[in-house]
């Protein structure tokens, strides 16, 4: 094992026994970090459908995988996905155990702030080869791994925590930038491309999910033709703008249902369905089994 190898072992070694001070036993965690939360299991898990908000998931240890459409990530102890804009995904643990837990951190990240940094860094030039996906994998090198490590060890010294941690969370925003993941990211959020377009058509769909919407008016938006939409929609998110828009209504009616205590009738109805009975049928298909039968499920386990 060569020096830098070494580092980064060691580095990972401390940065996980701070996240089992925190987490102390299997959940999700949030810090006192803006964004920053700790994810435990002690055991494989099932396929959970989910959104990946703009950010870094990171595995600190054991491994997970994540399906997007027709893309599949895996992801290891120092390594990371990266969702450049909200994605619906498929997400499970493949590797944990009781004696020896996956742990991962998710950063989420604030749009503005993301591109206030980046103004201000010398980014090079984003390469037209560049395939701009929603989600990027790639490994964490020391330098981020180290702003990291910083972040947590705050946890120690509460009355720096306010002072520090937004300038060490533009650290790790300016690393991430400048990583093996920014270009994939700038090209998403910056660059003049189709991919842009399909960035921001995407936001649009997050902020709107439950009005009627069709593939002709988002087509529009994107000064596109429907097929072409259709076709650089799928290249970045893996499925097509119908898909997105089914899960991020089923995934905020789920939310409604749990924790604001809407009847699946209610919720479907307040997300944009027409037909109740559509809904608990493309519900039903997506979480694998009915609304009501889910949410009993879910609260058992809190």
């Amino acid at each position: 094992m060569n020096t830098a190898s070494k580092d980064k072992s060691v580095l990972l070694q401390r940065i996980k026994s701070r996240l089992l001070q925190i987490a102390t036993k299997d959940g999700d965690f949030m810090t006192a970090f803006p964004g920053l939360s700790i994810h435990r299991r002690s055991s494989v898990t099932d396929s959970i459908p989910c959104i990946y908000d703009l950010g870094l998931a990171i595995t600190i240890s054991g491994r997970k995988q994540v399906i997007a459409g027709k893309d599949v990530y895996e992801y290891q102890a120092g390594e990371a996905l990266l969702a450049s804009v909200d994605m619906p995904v498929m997400s499970r643990v493949l590797q944990a155990s009781n004696s020896d837990p996956f742990l991962g951190i998710m950063l989420r990240l604030d749009t503005r702030l993301v591109l206030q940094v980046a103004a201000g860094l010398v980014i090079p030039q984003v390469s037209k080869q560049i395939s701009a996906t929603a989600l990027t994998k790639g490994t964490l090198n020391l330098s981020l791994l180290g702003a990291l490590d910083r972040l947590l060890s705050l946890s120690d010294e509460q009355y720096l925590l306010s002072t520090l941690s937004p300038l060490i969370i533009q650290e790790i925003i300016a690393r991430i930038l400048v990583s093996e993941f920014g270009s994939v990211y700038m090209k998403l959020n910056t660059s003049a491309s189709p991919s842009r377009q399909i960035a921001q058509a995407m936001g649009w769909l997050k902020q709107h999910f439950s009005e009627s919407i069709t593939i002709e008016s988002l087509a529009d938006q994107a000064h596109m033709s429907q097929s072409s939409f259709r076709q650089h929609f799928k290249t970045v998110a893996g499925i097509s703008p119908l898909q997105y828009l089914k899960q991020l209504r089923l995934q905020e009616a789920r939310q409604l249902m749990l924790n604001d205590g809407l009847d699946a009738g209610a919720s479907g109805l307040s997300v944009g369905y027409e037909s109740v009975s559509q809904f608990s049928r493309e519900y039903a298909r997506l979480f694998g089994v009915p609304p009501s039968k889910d949410i009993k499920q879910l609260r058992s386990q809190m």
